[in-house]
């Protein structure tokens, strides 16, 4: 069963890029309005269970969870903003691998906050920067617009990097469904504020534009994501991480089957460098976690624990 969730979180997240790419590419649909439905309609969807349930729990967030679920929201909306705007301007290959550096963005942003990493993250670090160089190098020689869709993909990753960590700071003393509920909603309300700034509509769009953007908000907030959140029950973070990772070359294979989407060779090889140095970046945390253990002042939080959960 296991087998079966994990494959269904792999096929959720890995379709984000190319049914966004798709959904741009066809329609009328603007990229913050993807952003905002995909939010707003997670937002409705998880509020549902705990308005039913538990109501009370919304009158309970503190100030403190507030500031934490805000920042997060904002670090959230324009993660979508980039990384939804890259897909416009380069490969789907190239942004989705990008994008997926949030792992080691947050171990870099750790290492600014005076965390010590194991060796095995910091030769992570350099795998996955040589995948980055790669990626960007071929993009360069091709077009200053591919060039910029992929420095959006990383702006993307290390906003996915300060959501989670942001996140993980509400989650310690919230629910799960109050945390989500708050944290799309409020998201949906500052991508809503941003398209209003930069003239993008939110509704008014063909029957295909809707369409593109449920099937963006079921396959990939609602079924991958859920998927994932299910296996955390009962396999370790470090295996969900590894996991998530198989998003890079599985959007590489779906743009290219239904998109035709052709890359050169050296692209390729980036994307290989950047999911095998992200694999050494998690197995590198979880070593350091693992020799930690027991000394609880030292240990990290949930979310930096969950380093590897994708947000596309």
């Amino acid at each position: 069963m296991n087998f079966f969730f994990a494959a269904l979180g792999v096929l959720g997240v890995a379709s984000s890029g190319p049914l966004i790419a798709a959904t741009l590419g066809a329609t009328s649909v603007s990229a913050l309005a993807i952003a905002f439905w995909r939010n707003a309609i997670g937002a409705a969807v998880m509020a549902t269970p705990t308005l039913l349930r538990e109501p009370r729990q919304f009158g309970r967030i503190t100030g403190r969870e507030f500031r934490w679920s805000l920042l997060a929201a904002v670090a959230l909306a324009l993660h979508f903003a980039c990384f939804i705007t890259s897909l416009q301007l380069t490969s789907v290959a190239a942004a989705t691998a990008l994008v997926c550096l949030q792992s080691g963005w947050i171990a870099v942003f750790q290492l600014f906050r005076g965390t010590r990493h194991r060796w095995q993250v910091l030769v992570g670090l350099g795998i996955a920067f040589g995948g980055v160089v790669a990626i960007t190098g071929f993009d360069m020689g091709s077009s200053p617009q591919a060039l910029m869709g992929d420095l959006l993909a990383m702006a993307g990753g290390a906003l996915a990097g300060l959501y989670t960590l942001a996140g993980g700071k509400a989650r310690q003393s919230m629910t799960t469904g109050t945390y989500t509920t708050l944290c799309y909603g409020m998201c949906a309300v500052v991508v809503a504020v941003l398209a209003l700034l930069g003239g993008q509509p939110l509704a008014g769009f063909e029957p295909a534009g809707w369409l593109g953007i449920a099937a963006i908000t079921v396959c990939a907030q609602l079924v991958g994501h859920t998927a994932f959140n299910h296996l955390l029950a009962t396999m370790s973070p470090l295996v969900v991480s590894m996991i998530i990772l198989l998003e890079i070359p599985g959007a590489a294979l779906l743009a290219a089957v239904f998109l035709h989407e052709t890359l050169p060779a050296g692209t390729y090889a980036g994307l290989g460098l950047i999911l095998a140095g992200l694999a050494v970046v998690v197995l590198g945390q979880r070593n350091g976690m693992r020799s930690s253990r027991g000394r609880a002042h030292q240990e990290e939080p949930p979310s930096e624990r969950l380093a590897g959960l994708g947000t596309d």
